[in-house]
């Protein structure tokens, strides 16, 4: 595929960290952040390893997008974000054994993550090496930003503790919902919601949503309708 023409460095980065943050605006990656975010130490662990495999995988998707053949690219885009993946796991176990024990299978699943392999299909395969690189910049700061504000919540109110320090005043006030499986969801809905108000329900514009930004583009033509039922 042909690359998409430059476009400006900051503005890609800013797109994945705010415009279409991953996970606020995007709604992609909701099981690791609501698995591992009831505590700050693993919300960036998660964050870190992900933007590292991000970057990493989407520039080489780009470097190898004209090799690949179209047929087998989805196994082929799994096969280099697995390898990726382990080396992050290997050096996390290594260096950061408490965080490789805190994150445990999240980590490994980081493989299959919709906002990585979904990057890779719909950016890296289709622009330069340098373009797809920020991309996986500005989408791992947004995976990252998303997880910690959920994680602040979660642990600064749930549990009066901050990256574990214990918080004394905050103690006789913590809500300890918020730190098990349902205060997640409730958080993670809040901001949600929150979002949608200031935004008046249109975080993303809706001509990101046309034709050129389908993965099926390239099959169907626009044959479908469905790009027409948008524009209109």
């Amino acid at each position: 595929m042909k690359s998409k023409e430059n476009k400006n460095p900051l503005s890609i980065v800013l797109k994945g960290l705010i415009v279409e943050n991953p996970v606020f605006v995007l709604v992609l990656g909701t099981c690791p952040t609501l698995a591992t975010t009831s505590e700050l130490k693993g919300a960036l662990g998660m964050g870190i390893a992900a933007m590292l495999v991000l970057i990493c995988s989407n520039l080489v998707i780009s470097l190898l997008r004209n090799l690949i053949p179209d047929i087998v690219r989805i196994p082929c885009y799994i096969v280099i974000i697995a390898g990726f993946v382990t080396v992050v796991q290997m050096l996390m176990h290594a260096y950061l054994p408490e965080i490789y024990s805190m994150l445990g299978i999240y980590l490994a699943l980081i493989t299959v993550n919709c906002i990585i392999l979904g990057r890779a299909e719909m950016y890296a395969s289709k622009n330069n090496p340098l373009n797809s690189a920020l991309d996986g910049l500005g989408m791992g700061l947004g995976f990252t930003f998303a997880l910690l504000c959920m994680a602040f919540i979660r642990e600064v109110f749930g549990s009066a503790r901050f990256f574990g320090l214990s918080i004394a005043f905050l103690e006789p006030f913590k809500i300890e919902f918020l730190t098990q499986a349902p205060g997640g969801f409730f958080v993670f809905g809040v901001i949600i919601a929150v979002l949608n108000a200031i935004s008046n329900g249109r975080a993303v514009k809706k001509k990101d949503f046309s034709c050129e930004g389908c993965p099926s583009a390239a099959s169907c033509g626009g044959e479908c309708g469905e790009c027409k039922k948008e524009e209109a």
